[in-house]
């Protein structure tokens, strides 16, 4: 175990900070608290945190000190001034799954990449769960790792993001995948390598007895992995000789010294080529990690889409509606599109996370008939796409966006909400941008 802090800086009061705050507490250290946001718009009542010295409102380096360790949340960048000092003076700076790393006192499987990591993350924890064993499934999901220690489970299985890999050292998965790397987030980091060095974080601290699962056919994934210390096995929807292949239907998973084993895809309820790619990273992450093959089986044919991805909101008049708002970038929105063999009506659009639009470009060309974009990227993607060839009409809003492609749709046709973008301007989350989207189409007449 890591050795617990004195006196701690919390940056960032909601979901996560309010877990790691909790945490701490009750572990005897000292919690200070920070958030640009008064207790009014994070919800909380003040009187109930009398344990911690909530700082609310308040940036700055007054904040540090006295503090031995920073904890900020996974939303708060590097740039604000507070880091930017605790960096300058040498105080440490750590993030929320590299204190719960220190706290927990059993293994732990974790999953990242730029797509896929909810499902493939949601399947491993479900087999590993499969056999009766206690297991924690969360992180970025949903539920932070650091509430796992209290639970005391057998295994705790984490998706974890780039932000969450900013401030790491000495995170250790026993088994760790990374499941593909195209451009996302570049709003927040300084370019792609650096997006993809932050991804390649999860195996540095891994050690020769570890396991890192790497996508075979993803270029920059496999370059990431470049040089680690883990015994690397590899997946992919190609045949491999060794590691986790999608071979006609089902998946084989081949490792030294054992016979191979074949997993049914018959039964799932996961479609799609990117589902395809989840769940052979998650046959290899699973056994690796101890799953017995049956429990495995079982998770595939069992684990139901999540919310908000390629989740199909009505078919009428043969034409479906599509809800796959969990799409926040351009690679998910490209996968979304090859899961779709007719015409396709593209709702996209939100916060622009600063990367190109060419492959949404070349994706689109051919397949969507017209890509109605609303929010703030809307002009951007829309020269892009125009450009491309593709034909565009701008909207104002998802729900004029959902009247204009009823007027538009035919039969055989899918209207698809896959909006390639973050959608922090017009919702607050992509989840609540996936409730809208059903609304407008339940509204329609």
């Amino acid at each position: 175990m890591i050795p617990l802090p004195r006196h701690a800086l919390v940056l960032g009061f909601r979901r996560t900070g309010q877990a790691v705050a909790r945490a701490l507490v009750r572990r005897g250290v000292a919690v200070r608290v920070a958030d640009d946001q008064p207790a009014a718009a994070l919800g909380i009542d003040p009187a109930a945190w009398a344990d911690v010295e909530l700082r609310l409102g308040e940036d700055g380096p007054a904040l540090l000190d006295g503090v031995d360790v920073v904890v900020p949340s996974p939303g708060v960048p590097r740039t604000v001034p507070v880091l930017a000092a605790a960096v300058a003076r040498g105080v440490p700076v750590r993030s929320e799954i590299e204190v719960a790393f220190g706290l927990l006192d059993c293994p732990v499987v974790a999953i990242t990449g730029t797509n896929g990591k909810s499902t493939t993350t949601t399947l491993v924890g479900a087999a590993l769960a499969g056999d009766g064993r206690r297991i924690f499934t969360g992180g970025n999901l949903g539920t932070p790792l650091i509430t796992a220690v209290d639970a005391h489970p057998e295994m705790a299985v984490a998706e974890v993001s780039s932000f969450q890999l900013e401030w790491v050292e000495r995170f250790r998965p026993r088994v760790a995948a990374l499941l593909n790397v195209t451009p996302d987030h570049l709003d927040r980091h300084a370019s792609f390598e650096e997006y993809r060095d932050l991804k390649a974080r999860i195996f540095a601290a891994q050690e020769p007895g570890d396991v890192a699962v790497v996508n075979r056919d993803d270029p920059e994934a496999w370059r990431a992995a470049a040089g680690i210390r883990a015994r690397v096995v590899p997946f992919a929807t190609t045949t491999l000789a060794e590691g986790a292949c999608a071979c006609g239907d089902g998946v084989a998973l081949r490792l030294p010294g054992t016979a191979e084993e074949r997993y049914d895809l018959g039964r799932t309820q996961l479609l799609g080529q990117h589902n395809l790619e989840n769940i052979t990273a998650a046959v290899a992450v699973a056994r690796l990690a101890g799953a017995s093959p049956a429990a495995v089986q079982q998770a595939i044919d069992t684990t139901a889409p999540l919310p908000h991805r390629l989740a199909l909101v009505a078919d009428r008049a043969g034409i479906r509606w599509v809800d796959d708002s969990k799409a926040t970038n351009v690679g998910a929105t490209v996968k979304s599109l090859a899961s779709f063999a007719g015409d396709v009506l593209l709702l996209a659009g939100g916060v622009d996370k600063g990367g190109s639009y060419d492959t949404l470009v070349a994706a689109a060309r051919g397949k969507v008939r017209v890509a109605l974009l609303f929010g703030a990227a809307a002009e951007r993607m829309g020269t892009a796409l125009a450009a491309g060839g593709v034909p565009v009409e701008r909207v104002p809003t998802l729900d004029s966006a959902v009247r204009a492609a009823a007027r538009s749709a035919r039969p055989g046709d899918t209207v698809l909400l896959a909006p390639a973008c973050a959608s922090f301007d017009q919702f607050a989350d992509y989840a609540a941008r996936g409730r809208a989207f059903r609304a407008a189409v339940e509204a329609l007449a």
